[in-house]
């Protein structure tokens, strides 16, 4: 992991010195985890695509502005998570982000393309983590799926780390709740 942050430190400083073959690399390795992020958050593919677009193309725009290349990763999250915002915002009117459904098929734990979990978990998982607030849902998604530290979630957030704490822990033991019943079927 050391070795690949120095790669994708020297890609960010090519890219910012305009080196599009640089910025192209960085795209590459970081799309599908923007993606998967702003699925989870948006529940919907197509609006994730765009989103996903969207994030790249701002990055790109300000990456000039980015001063240390190893808070990259927050850095680019906490666009992806404007952006999404950005867009609840506008949909306010037709959707209330609290009450968004996750597409159930994207919401599993997958190695290798393959599900790790039966298909009944990975639909309960789906289920539950849609009945989160969307602030819970986010913080879950960002330190389950996605791995940040909490400063670095904190910061993606723009609040301070122990809201990110009683938000994670909150939700965690709603999700904990919400599941019982699964376990208690024997799918654990």
């Amino acid at each position: 992991m050391i070795f690949r942050a120095v790669e994708d430190a020297d890609l960010i400083r090519q890219a910012a010195r305009g080196s599009v073959e640089g910025f192209n690399l960085l795209v590459s390795r970081w799309e599908k985890r923007v993606y998967n992020y702003l699925l989870r958050i948006t529940a919907n593919r197509e609006d994730a695509l765009d989103l996903t677009q969207d994030v790249f193309l701002k990055a790109y725009q300000n990456l000039r502005k980015l001063d240390d290349p190893g808070r990259f990763a927050p850095w680019l999250y906490r666009i992806a998570h404007n952006e999404a915002y950005s867009m609840f915002r506008k949909r306010r009117p037709e959707t209330d982000v609290d009450e968004i459904e996750p597409e159930a098929t994207d919401t599993g734990i997958t190695v290798g393309g393959n599900s790790v979990f039966p298909i009944e978990l990975n639909l309960a998982v789906a289920s539950a983590l849609g009945r989160l607030s969307a602030d819970q849902r986010e913080a879950v998604v960002l330190k389950i799926y996605q791995g940040f530290k909490f400063e670095e979630m904190a910061e993606i957030l723009a609040c301070p780390v122990s809201t990110v704490k009683s938000r994670l822990y909150t939700a965690l033991e709603l999700l904990k709740i919400e599941l019982a019943p699964m376990k208690a079927r024997g799918a654990s």
